[in-house]
């Protein structure tokens, strides 16, 4: 099953935005004045001996909820039939062409399979790598899906994709490194530093790449962390929007958010993180999100 969100046809934009599910966005994506949100493509969880579609037949908390047992849990990117799919679905609802945006290639090969879809695809498709995550994703699909709604070309849809993309600031702190460490998303040496010198590490988002930040000894000490960066980052941006995400930590989310929002005035979304980011970096996981939307006009 495909998560496809449909809409009326005389609000439909010639240029459709297509975006996977590590975008966080929720389950029914609102599109800008009424109009078509991002198509959001699930990636799969798989777990003991079924695959599921996130965001389709299986939640981030029950993901979590699983992780935490003990339970061997996977995941693996769309293959390229489902973005052909989708594309041919769009084509036929009168897209003339599309922008596809999709989490860092250095984390998934979801761009390549995109890319794939891309050069058998009825009509063009321009993929972009946004070398972030989460709402980071997110956010730049839902400003690429105003440009579209707004009439813009493909081109102008995908560089407002890329410098919304391009502009976010991403940091989280995990309960264990093991599950980066299992996953190759964070190298053996790395993880290490959690475990031998019983340190918490800041982890961030760096050019699609996960980098150590900071070293701190508690989660709370994490937690003052992101607060603190968080809150800068929305001080340095000209139109910033936050979200705090979590993976089966949804108390610890509302409180951080809350505390970043009296802290910048700013509205906070509070999101799950996505199940199969979660897969990667373990229950327990907070991070937050800001990204800078800017002064751009249509």
């Amino acid at each position: 099953m495909r998560a496809i969100r449909r809409a009326p046809a005389e609000v439909r934009p010639e240029v459709r935005v297509v975006t996977d599910s590590t975008s966080c966005l929720p389950a029914a994506v609102p599109g800008p004045r009424g109009g078509v949100g991002p198509t959001v493509v699930p990636l799969r969880v798989l777990a003991g001996e079924r695959a599921y579609e996130e965001g389709v037949d299986i939640t981030p908390d029950r993901v979590a909820e699983l992780v935490a047992a003990g339970e061997r849990v996977t995941t693996s990117q769309p293959p390229p039939e489902a973005f052909t799919a989708v594309y041919r679905d769009l084509a036929a609802e009168g897209a003339r062409s599309i922008v596809s945006l999709h989490l860092s290639g250095e984390l998934s090969g979801t761009v390549q399979s995109a890319r794939a879809a891309a050069a058998r695809s009825p009509l063009a498709v321009r993929v972009v790598d946004s070398r972030t995550a989460a709402m980071g994703l997110g956010f730049a699909a839902r400003a690429a899906a105003e440009c579209a709604a707004a009439g813009c070309d493909a081109n102008h849809v995908a560089d407002r994709a890329q410098e919304v993309a391009r502009s976010t600031s991403a940091q989280f702190v995990v309960d264990s490194l093991e599950h980066l460490r299992r996953g190759g998303r964070l190298s053996g040496a790395a993880a290490a530093i959690g475990t031998v010198l019983g340190v918490r590490p800041v982890l961030g988002l760096r050019d699609g790449r996960i980098e150590l930040l900071h070293r701190v000894r508690t989660r709370a000490a994490g937690m003052e962390r992101l607060l603190e960066q968080g809150a800068a980052d929305v001080a340095a941006a000209t139109r910033p929007v936050v979200a705090v995400h979590h993976f089966g930590a949804p108390e610890r989310a509302g409180i951080l958010a809350g505390r970043l929002h009296t802290r910048t005035r700013a509205e906070v979304e509070v999101r799950p993180l996505s199940a199969v980011l979660g897969v990667h970096v373990g229950p327990g996981t907070m991070a937050v999100v800001v990204t800078d939307l800017g002064d751009h006009t249509h």
